[in-house]
Parts: structure tokens; sequence; C-alpha cells
């Protein structure tokens, strides 16, 4: 009882955390339920406070503003989340274009990250952690990639799953540039299907506008969330075919994906003679109404029964028989360019150490490796030469 006399109650406000776990469930035990007024929860100073806290704790580099996490915490981060409270719902937010960093690929080419101000970072993660209760109910369970309490490890111990239960062809799946290509309209269609909040699909549209007609950039915090929602429904897709391919506990055909990074494992039993050709065909019909298209140069199918490696999110993959010679295990050692990477990593920090203290220049060389042995440790053979 409060003061505000007979019966009256005051009502507790609810957490971010029991809100989304709200909204998880309704799009669950409601699968066709558009949600509408939920805008509101993305302007909220919890809400916007949370997402601060998000991209404060990745530490990314400043945006074309050249704003950092120091300056805005100089001068308050209350007074910097209220101004982007009162901005959104009065409808003059505009996000700022996005800061381009070259970095270089493997194969000697530059792949372009796009760098928000932090500003855009705290708003794009406000609209991922609303969005994301409602699509989280309607993910496939084989897709892993950036979503909560699912990891690389996860996906790396199902692909090693499959090849043990017999799947030993493996189809390693490269897309070409997919978050370049993904297509406003066809991510608005599927985003709609479960919004009808006209001022969050405004804002949706903004975000992923915001560096051009196509595709979704890169280096924000929405960009995973969107990339998962457009390829839910290939997901789906092999989620059935594994299914209505399966002899009892016995599954025939696996897709796993990681983000952009796809494993489909087949079985190599006779009487499954051409079905990884038919798998990689059916990617091929789900995709192209999407514009994705597939890498055909690194887009490889393998055999780990004739000894045959397969890369999967930093490690090689192989089938090899025990010591016993009586049975196999998946052995997974880290690929050669992530070790070249962490050694690369650490020679720049000596290069660049100066008149720095030993001590200091241990401890961030300490921070890389663990960082390096607490990703590879499941590994069966993780060191760096």
């Amino acid at each position: 009882m409060t003061k505000g006399g007979k019966g009256a109650m005051t009502k507790t406000p609810i957490t971010l955390q029991e809100l989304r776990q709200r909204i998880y469930r309704k799009a669950k035990s409601e699968p066709t339920h558009r949600f509408w007024g939920i805008f509101t929860h993305i302007t909220k100073i919890t809400t916007l406070h949370e997402a601060y806290q998000q991209a404060r704790k990745n530490n990314g580099a400043p945006g074309i503003d050249g704003k950092s996490f120091a300056d805005i915490e100089l001068e308050g981060v209350i007074p910097f989340l209220t101004g982007i409270q009162e901005e959104l719902p009065a409808g003059i937010y505009q996000p700022q274009a996005n800061r381009k960093v070259e970095i270089p690929k493997t194969n000697g080419k530059m792949r372009t990250l796009q760098i928000p101000c932090i500003r855009d970072r705290v708003v794009q993660g406000a609209l991922k952690l609303i969005l994301e209760a409602i699509f989280e109910a309607d993910f496939c369970p084989n897709s892993y990639g950036f979503r909560p309490k699912r990891s690389p490890h996860q996906a790396l111990a199902e692909v090693r799953r499959s090849i043990l239960r017999r799947m030993t062809i493996i189809i390693d799946v490269d897309l070409s540039r997919y978050f370049d290509t993904i297509r406003h309209n066809i991510l608005l269609e599927k985003i709609a299907k479960r919004v009808q909040d006209p001022q969050v699909m405004h804002l949706v549209k903004q975000v992923i506008k915001a560096t051009g007609k196509i595709g979704v950039p890169q280096g924000g915090p929405f960009s995973p969330l969107a990339a998962n929602i457009y390829l839910n429904e290939v997901d789906w897709t092999f989620d059935t075919i594994r299914r209505k391919t399966a002899d009892g506990n016995y599954e025939a055909v696996n897709y796993h994906r990681f983000a952009d990074d796809i494993v489909i494992a087949v079985s190599g039993h006779s009487s499954k003679s051409g079905w990884a050709e038919l798998a990689l065909r059916r990617l091929w019909e789900q995709l192209k109404p999407l514009g994705v298209e597939l890498n055909l140069e690194k887009t490889q199918m393998v055999n780990v029964l004739k000894g045959e490696s397969f890369g999967f999110l930093g490690f090689d993959l192989r089938r090899i028989p025990n010591r016993n010679k009586n049975g196999f295990f998946v052995f997974m050692i880290p690929k050669k360019k992530a070790r070249t990477t962490v050694k690369a990593k650490i020679r720049e920090l000596i290069q660049n150490a100066g008149a720095k203290p030993a001590q200091d220049l241990i401890k961030q060389i300490n921070a890389v490796l663990t960082g390096w042995v607490n990703y590879f440790r499941v590994g069966t053979h993780a060191c760096v030469k």
C-alpha cells in the first residue's frame, strides 16, 4: 500500500532483463504476433545505458566525430544518454556517417569495416536489445553467431558431433560478401512480419540506409542481428531437411551456421550418394532470391574419410583414427592464419613498446596470449610455433 490512498499501489518498474524475457515469451507463444508500442522501450534510459555499457565493454575506436568514451565520461554519461533519449521520440535523430577502416585479408584484398560513432552505436545497441528479444524466439537452433548464450565453441562441437555420427561429406560454404549484399527491402519485410511499430521501422531504416542502398555495415551492433534475421528461413529449411532425412536417431544431413560461416555435413553412406550435391543446390536455391551468392572459388566439398580437412571458425578440422585404430576422433588445430595473426600482434606490441616498462609490456602480451588460448583451447592441439 502507498500514500496514494486506499487500495492504491505503486507498480514496481520492471528491469530490462525482465522486459526482454516478457517480450521473448510473448513472441514464443504467439509466432505470428506483430509487436507495437515497443519504441518507448528502446528510448528508456535503462535500455540506452545498457547499450552504452555493452559498447563500452567492446571499447571500439571513435567514429567519424572523433569522440571517445573518455570524452563522453568526462562530460557525463547521463547527459549524453539523455540527449539521445530526447532526439529519438522527437524524430530529430539522424545517424552520422560511419568511419571506414580497411582491414587486410589473407588473400591480399581488403575488407572494409564501418565504425559508427559512439552515439550511433548506443542507438543501434538499444534497438538490438529490444528486437533481439523478439527474434530470438524465432531463430533456428542451427544458428550460433552473435546470439545470447551461444558461442563459436558450441558451433564447433556440433560440427564435430556430425562428423562422429558418420556425416563425412563436408560442404565448406563461403558466401560472397554476405553483409554487403543484404537487400534492405527484403530485410525490412522480414522484420515487419514481427514489428508493426512505425517508429521502430523508421529507426531500422535509418540504421541500415546510413551507408547506402544495399548491405548492412560490419562494425555496428545491429548488423549481426540483421544478418541472422535475413538467413533465418534458410536455417529452418535445412532443419526441416535434417528431420525429414533422419532415420530414427541417425541424421543424414546437418547444417551449422555462425554468421556468414556455414558448414553442411552429409552422410557418406553409399545409399546417400549425390545427397551432398543436392544439399548444395538447395542452399543455392534458397540464397538466390535473397541476392546472396556463393563464392564458388572458395566453397568446397571434402571427404573426411579420405583424410581431407576443412576450415571453420579459425580451426582446421580433420577426422583421424584414434591410437588403438578402433575408432576415430576429430582433430582440430588453429588455422595457420590464426597463428600468424597472434604472432603479428605480439610483434607489433614489442616494436611499439618504446620506453614502456617491461612489466607493462608483459601484461599486454599476456592479455593477447590469454585471449588466444581461451578461444583455441577447445582444439586438439593449440600452440603457436
